[in-house]
């Protein structure tokens, strides 16, 4: 059994169009309805500094590098979080302390850079997850607008949480 073109395709049915058909107004009239039923929905804009969108408890949002008990750096420099960083956002160089310094900390290492570009940073927490000494911490702040991109890439200073004042 062979099929043709033809018994496949449909026959367009070209009848001349009648008076109201061709004044489109039945289209006219199908848009209006739509238009005005559209009208008349609560909008999804919500007005960003006088109102808030709710988050869900899982928000992911700006970094933050946590102090311990004594107000001391927790970030050694291990790198474990720019290793499992998938978007490669995190840049850390790691130096050691000065010989008068060492009894002032319990690590002999420190994060002497440590930058994350948000541009690149996809907000997945695995950062997070592979600090062994929970110095990184994903806040539930959002991410502020920049216009230039150097503003979009945070220093250690911009990271860490202020120290308190004794």
């Amino acid at each position: 059994m062979s099929i043709t073109i033809t018994d496949r395709a449909k026959k367009v049915d070209r009848r001349p169009l009648s008076f109201t058909e061709r004044l489109y107004l039945p289209g006219i009239m199908k848009g209006l309805k739509i238009t005005l039923g559209h009208m008349f929905h609560k909008t999804a804009t919500i007005n960003y500094p006088e109102e808030t969108r709710p988050f869900s408890e899982n928000f992911r949002g700006l970094h933050i590098l946590n102090r311990d008990e004594q107000g001391r750096e927790r970030c050694t420099a291990c790198g474990l979080c720019a290793l499992s960083c998938p978007a490669e956002a995190i840049t850390m160089e790691s130096a050691e302390r000065q010989k008068g310094e060492e009894h002032l900390y319990r690590e002999e290492k420190y994060a002497a850079k440590y930058e994350i570009n948000m541009l690149r940073c996809i907000f997945c927490g695995l950062c997070e997850e592979a600090c062994p000494k929970d110095a990184i911490y994903l806040t539930q702040t959002f991410a502020p607008a920049n216009y230039q991109r150097k503003g979009f890439i945070y220093k250690k200073e911009d990271l860490l949480i202020p120290q308190k004042a004794q």
